[in-house]
Parts: C-alpha cells; structure tokens; sequence
C-alpha cells in the first residue's frame, strides 16, 4: 500500500527535527523554560534539579547569548540550568498508550555537556555539543504527580579549547573570524512515546550498479522471533520490499529495486541538484504473529559521489561545484535557526544566488537544513567544528563527536563530501609534529572507514595529509593574479613546490597533486557596508560602493571560471556574520546586489532578472 501524501517524510513541512527517522506523534517543548546561571556552582550541592527555583526565563532552543532568548548575555558563564513542566496535554501530544507506552525526551544539540533530570530522579549524560541524544523518562516519572518536572543543567567553559567549538570565542568579545559563543540548548526539543522494542536508527546506503539499497538499524531491544519490514516508494510507484527476521540489535536489509537494473533508465531515480530526486520508505518491527511493534517514515536519495580524474563525480557524471561558504549564524539567533521556515529559506537562498553547493563552515548544521537541501538539490560538504588546542583529550574528545555526526548525516544525498578538519585549527604544528600529521590522516581514514561513499578533504585548505581532493583558500583580491595562478596544471603545481597562497604548505604528502582534483574552497570575503559607524566591520579586502562590489566580485569568479584545472570553487561567504561584513548578503539575508546579477557573476551565464528579485538589494552605495 502507498503512503498517504501527508504522511510521506519526503514532503514534510520540515517542522520535525528528525527528517529521516519521522513518527506521528510528539510533543514539541520548545518555548519559555525556567532558567538560572550558576556561576559558582552552587546548583548540584544545592540540589536544584528538585527544586528548580530558577530566577529568569528564556525561549528554548535560543542561547542564552542570542536576543531572541529574552536573556541577550554575551559574558562567561560555564553552567546554566533549564527547567520546565509538562503534563497531560504533552503526552498526549507525544502519543502515549498510541504510539508507544515509554516516554522519551530527546534534544538536538546542546553544547558543551549536559545532565538531565525528570522528577528530581537523574536520567542521563551527553557530551558533545552538535550532536543529537535522547533519555528513556518512563521509569523515572511520579506516578503521584499531574506535571512532570523536566530539568536541564548545561556545561561550556568558554576557556576549554580542547572541545571541538568551531567559531565560538574563547575571548570575551568576538575577535578576527571567531563569533559569540553558544551555550546550552540550541536545537529543539521534543518528547515521543515509543514501544519498548523501537526503531532508534536508520542508515540508507544506495548500492545504484547492484540495483539495491542497503538499510542499517538500530533497535532498542531484541524481538525474538519478530521481522523488520522495509517498503520504498518513488511518488505513486512502489519500487520494492523486504520482510527479514530480526536476530540482532542492528539488523541488515538489502532492498532489491528492479527499476535500478534497467541501465537505460535507471538515472530516473537518481538525485542531483538538477533533479533532487527523493525516495519515501516505511520501516516496521514486526512481532512473531505479524503485528506492528513500531513503525516510522524516512526518505533516501539515490546518488553516487567520488573524486578522480582531476574532477568531482555525481552520478558517473563530472560537475563544477560552485559552493559558497556558509556560517550558519543569525543576527538574533546565533547558531540557532530562528524558525524552521528561516531553514528552507536559507537554502533557498543559496540556490537563488547561483550555486548549486555549500560548504557548511564550523558548524553541524540542523538536519532540518539537510532535509531542505535534500529536496530543493544543494549539494553540502559537512564540517567538523575545530578545537584548539592539540592533546590526547582534544583527540578523544574531536573523534568520538565526528562519529556522531557521520552516524547522524550519513543517509543525506545532499552531503558529498566530509571535512574533519579546517586550516590546521587544532593541528597547529601538523607541518613538524608527526602526531598532529597522524591524527588528521587517521581522522580521514576513520571518516572513510564509516563511510567509503563520499570523498574526505583531509584539513581543508592547506598542509593536506591523505586527501581525496586538494583544497586552497587564496584571499588574493586581484582577479588578474587569481587567474594567473590557477591558470592549468602547471601553475597549480608551482603552488604546490613552494609556499602556498597563505604561506602554509599545500601538501604533506607530495610536491604537486597529480590527479587529485583541486578546488578553490576559500576566496573572495569583499566586504561591502554602508555602515560606516561599524569600526570593527571586517573582510579580507574592501569594496568603496556597489559597482566596485560588483566588479572585483565579477574579476574574481571569471578568473576562477578561467581555470583549467580547478574542479570547484567555495566563495567566502553567503552573509555578513557578526564582525565579518563580507557577505553576498546581510546579516539580515538581503542580497547586496540583485539576485540575478549574482547568478550571473557565479554561473557566468547571462541571467534575466525574475521573481528572485524580490530579494532585491537594500545596501546602496
């Protein structure tokens, strides 16, 4: 039987933070919580998961540093605590006794380390700031009490540059490329009943020459005698499906599909940006009599990724990635996005502007951001967000969070590439310290051992290890220098004999990159203001008004374009974020030069103007 169109995770509203593993029922607790800082440390001696006589509220998922929180403090504060209560209407909401008779809470991403406790009865621990975790709350409910009390006490020492923080300041105030830190909950928070035996994880794996797709999941609990089902759908067609018994905690299903076989026309259900082709799937747990224990919705994509020949690959096919770099921080929300609607805009956006990728910088983006980029065709290079300093415990700590976002993102078409490591940032001295080399090899083989099915740069932008494309970031603002020096092959390999573009070696590993495609992955970052009062208003070089703005911009891209050997460009960067005014767009997401013009400069093709337009500039000259 086909899906309901409303049920079908490949159309959702992009409102559930949990794209690709979608039950119906939940409750969102987004909204005021209690709040309370705890500077001196007084909260867990004091007990206050008991009594949680916090002080002040703000509106969760923001961070206590963003506006739109209520709270709007940029200062050091290591421990913060949220509380809130939740009663009939919330579980009802969650579908208990429906969906399931346990009770789970889960969180998108709280930063740095947390402890959660319902009732005053300690439930769990979670360590890693950009990732996703849940606790069971069901034996740990008062059964004598209406409203249940749900708190929350937040740990992110703003001084620990062993932990990976990506762009948020170890300094008070934002300096350089570093922006205001993130504390706490940043990404929603929901509660879901499940049955005791549930689906906790799901991983596609297109298998396109085999014509099948491979599904990894995890269950909570064993089912003896039970059956995992998997059916799969392309929009009205039922493509296949699969009934296989359930012997472990992580079974495994290969999912025939006859339509991949016909090598005339199999690319019908493949995705790409052009045709960002989705697949529905329905996965159940069955018990040993046929009955449903638990059931969810989730999505797949179809496509291969790989890095040869000098080229990036999509489908067998070589493409010209025109990426734009992309922070992910808003003016009043920080890293948090400021709606779900803000998520499918901001993708939107991108592709507007002319590109067809993103490299997501520093951050773990929402995988509500992936779910948009999956349907709308943006093709995304995830990023791992940098710790600072080099020691066993940044090792630890770095690895065991990027498994967590492999394990998290590894089912999205739109992700095609991996990056564990940026500009040496927590590898300092990788040019003469056989460890900080060591790591960043073994942390792209590790990536490539979870994942052999996308390519890893190895440390974007310069001193590469292992890597399966080489990566330079060149601020150079001469359009006429940019083009000489990426001509063609050879003047490619003269960087690579010698200092590159920001004095760091090119490679570790070998003197030129051979056939290993090479990108541009940072350039550009022309700042253009109107407000002249922002004394701290940066960018790596300076347009005097819109037609100057336009034309180093144009300088630059048809320079690259020029190229010969480069496979791709990233241009620094999609919006002005906090001191940095090198935008194409304001902080704000108003494009400082139409849209089409944009479109035009990034594709070099001749763009008429068009409904996109209604983005149209508000920074004049």
């Amino acid at each position: 039987m086909h899906p309901r169109s409303e049920s079908r995770a490949s159309l959702a509203d992009g409102t559930y933070p949990r794209p690709q593993l979608v039950r119906d029922a939940w409750a969102d607790l987004c909204g005021p919580w209690g709040f309370r800082y705890d500077d001196d440390g007084r909260g867990l001696e004091e007990r206050w998961f008991v009594t949680a006589d916090f002080d002040r509220q703000i509106v969760v998922p923001f961070p206590p540093e963003a506006t739109a929180s209520g709270i709007h403090d940029t200062g050091y504060h290591p421990v913060v605590w949220y509380a809130r209560s939740f009663g009939a209407d919330e579980l009802a909401r969650a579908g208990i006794g429906v969906q399931g008779d346990r009770l789970v809470v889960r969180f998108g991403a709280v930063d740095y380390r947390c402890h959660v406790w319902v009732d005053g009865q300690f439930v769990g621990q979670h360590e890693g700031g950009h990732t996703p975790f849940g606790f069971d709350l069901t034996g740990a409910l008062d059964p004598d009490v209406e409203n249940h009390l749900l708190v929350v006490r937040a740990e992110d020492d703003p001084a620990d540059v062993e932990q990976p923080r990506g762009k948020q300041d170890w300094e008070l105030n934002p300096h350089s490329v570093w922006y205001h830190r993130t504390t706490g909950i940043w990404q929603p928070v929901w509660l879901e009943a499940v049955p005791s035996a549930s689906i906790t994880a799901l991983r596609w794996d297109a298998k396109i020459a085999d014509g099948a797709v491979e599904l990894s999941a995890e269950l909570s609990e064993r089912v003896e005698g039970g059956t995992l089902a998997v059916d799969i759908w392309f929009r009205h067609e039922h493509l296949g499906s699969v009934t296989v018994a359930v012997n472990s905690l992580r079974p495994r299903v290969r999912v025939p599909l006859a339509r991949l076989t016909n090598g005339q026309d199999y690319e019908q259900l493949l995705w790409s940006p052009e045709h960002p082709r989705l697949l529905d799937a329905r996965v159940e747990v069955l018990d040993s009599r046929g009955g449903i224990i638990d059931g969810v919705g989730s999505y797949l994509g179809l496509r291969t990724a790989a890095a040869r020949h000098g080229r990036f690959w999509l489908n067998d096919r070589p493409v010209f990635l025109r990426s734009v770099l992309s922070q992910g921080y808003w003016p009043d929300t920080q890293l948090a996005a400021p709606s779900a609607d803000a998520l499918r805009e901001e993708v939107q956006l991108i592709l507007d502007l002319g590109f067809n990728a993103a490299r997501v910088h520093q951050k773990i983006e929402d995988p509500r951001f992936l779910y948009w980029a999956d349907r709308l065709g943006l093709m995304l290079w995830a990023e791992m967000p940098s710790a600072y300093e080099f020691s066993p415990t940044a090792v630890r700590r770095l690895s065991a969070e990027w498994a967590d976002v492999l394990a998290r993102d590894v089912s999205h078409p739109s992700i095609v590439t991996w990056v564990p490591l940026n500009e040496s940032w927590g590898v300092q001295h990788i040019a003469t310290d056989p460890r900080a080399r060591s790591h960043a090899a073994a942390l792209r083989h590790f990536t490539r051992a979870i994942d052999p099915s996308r390519p890893v740069v190895s440390n974007d932008g310069w001193e590469h290890v292992d890597t399966d494309i080489f990566t330079i970031h060149d601020y150079e603002p001469d359009g006429e220098v940019v083009a000489a020096r990426y001509a063609d092959a050879d003047s490619v390999a003269a960087l690579f004999h010698g200092a590159g573009p920001a004095g760091r070696r090119l490679s570790l590993r070998r003197d030129d990159p051979g056939s290993t495609p090479v990108m541009l992955t940072e350039f550009g970052g022309i700042k253009f203001t109107t407000d002249r009062a922002a004394d701290d208003a940066w960018g790596y070089s300076t347009a005097s008004n819109a037609a100057d703005f336009a034309e180093r911009l144009s300088s630059l891209l048809a320079a690259v374009r020029a190229s010969s050997v480069l496979a791709g460009y990233c241009y620094t960067q999609l919006s002005d974020t906090g001191q940095e005014t090198n935008g194409l767009v304001t902080a704000a997401r108003e494009p400082k030069l139409p849209v089409s013009q944009f479109r035009a400069i990034m594709t070099g093709l001749d763009v008429k103007p068009d409904a996109a337009e209604s983005k149209s500039p508000t920074v004049e000259a």
